[in-house]
């Protein structure tokens, strides 16, 4: 985004990526459908951001969401706003709209490096000079000013690897830790349960969590439950308390309702009809309608006496208690938290002290929730700044 914005003012741009191909975790990013963004009011949209919504907010001010969705629009990609409020291509791919933005790229003269890593900066009089590891060898590269958008540290065999965090700490650039953000945890299941119900769904349910500052996060979808704990959608969402709470306290307990819909007396009722010579089993399911996974969780967290307890387990049906133990590992999360600091940089992404070098995208200390606040956010920090960048320019003319 940075590049063709610059190549638009006239200026010669080459984009430097370390892999085979640019575009790879944006090729990702479109597994499943490529939700682009959301189509929520901006207000609604920027509080997503959560800590980093007013820095955040200043980038979508210049390119919001509908700004983002009139670019694909003009890119030749239709789009449509799904029963979520999503907003996806309309062929629900991201390589198309790929090729097209990589086309009109060209267009405008950008040139492509593929296979060039950044090694950090090399000693030069005016401007900058950039180090690079190539397949024949290390080269030097004279700049006017450089974009670094390196992303953060999840799924580093698409190129994230975090590596950029000591070339420039070396020249003291603020970074807050980078760690996962979007994941799932690890819960520690009995291994029966573990061996049995890996990758069995849970929907819908409802994750209750009250996070360290007080605040309520109760909120119904999809999870899967994994050899190791829990993911999906639902947990995505509340990702970011539940894993601050870990960091706190060690743990952080989440409870599910497995029965939404069904308040726990109406619950409690069905249970305490007579079972006759139906096993728990049994009864379970054709009062309660629990069976499978559900029932397998009930059995996790309570003991054998406690199963023939109808007050007990209703009131567990509505309120699961899951302790989790620790956010899965960064390198296998959708996403990452963290990175250079705000206050390292100007307004327009331009980091102090490395003049004339911006920094845009998920190598920011910012995170946001799955639902195109991701991407929109890259995409709108890549137009800020190219603009420092212009403006950067035009001041050491």
């Amino acid at each position: 985004m940075a590049a063709e914005c610059l190549a638009q003012a006239g200026h010669r741009v080459t984009v430097f990526d370390a892999m085979p191909s640019v575009g790879r975790k944006f090729l990702l990013a479109g597994i499943g459908g490529m939700n682009i963004t959301h189509s929520e009011a901006l207000p609604d949209f920027i509080s997503r951001y959560g800590d980093a919504a007013g820095q955040v907010g200043d980038w979508l001010a210049r390119f919001s969401p509908d700004d983002l969705r009139a670019w694909i629009h003009g890119l030749g990609i239709d789009t449509f706003v799904g029963s979520s409020g999503r907003v996806f291509p309309k062929d629900m791919k991201a390589a198309p709209l790929l090729r097209a933005w990589l086309q009109r790229l060209r267009s405008l003269g950008v040139q492509f490096a593929p296979r060039h890593r950044w090694l950090g900066f090399a000693e030069c009089e005016q401007g900058l000079r950039l180090r690079l590891a190539t397949p024949d060898g290390e080269l030097e590269h004279d700049c006017a000013a450089a974009v670094l958008a390196l992303g953060g540290a999840s799924w580093p065999k698409l190129g994230s690897d975090g590596s950029w965090q000591t070339l420039l700490a070396a020249h003291g650039v603020a970074i807050a830790p980078l760690r996962p953000a979007n994941c799932g945890f690890d819960i520690g299941w009995s291994p029966i349960f573990s061996e049995k119900f890996a990758g069995e769904p849970l929907k819908p349910v409802i994750a209750d969590f009250t996070d360290l500052r007080g605040q309520r996060w109760h909120k119904q979808g999809e999870a899967m439950i994994t050899a190791s704990g829990i993911e999906g959608g639902l947990i995505y969402a509340i990702s970011a308390p539940l894993r601050d709470a870990i960091e706190r306290t060690g743990s952080a307990t989440l409870t599910l309702d497995l029965l939404p819909g069904r308040d726990e007396a109406r619950v409690l009722a069905e249970l305490n009809k007579p079972r006759g010579s139906k096993s728990l089993t049994a009864h379970l399911q054709s009062r309660a309608g629990i069976s499978g996974v559900r029932a397998g969780l009930l059995r996790e967290v309570l003991s054998k006496d406690q199963m023939n307890d109808m007050t007990r387990v209703a009131k567990t049906l509505k309120a699961l208690p899951l302790k989790l133990t620790a956010p899965r590992p960064i390198a296998e999360v959708i996403s990452s938290a963290g990175g250079v600091r705000f206050d390292a940089m100007t307004e327009q992404l331009m980091l102090k002290n490395v003049p004339g070098v911006f920094c845009a995208g998920e190598m920011l200390d910012w995170e946001a929730p799955t639902g195109g606040y991701l991407l929109t956010a890259c995409f709108a920090s890549g137009r800020v700044a190219a603009q420092g960048v212009l403006d950067y320019l035009t001041a050491t003319k």
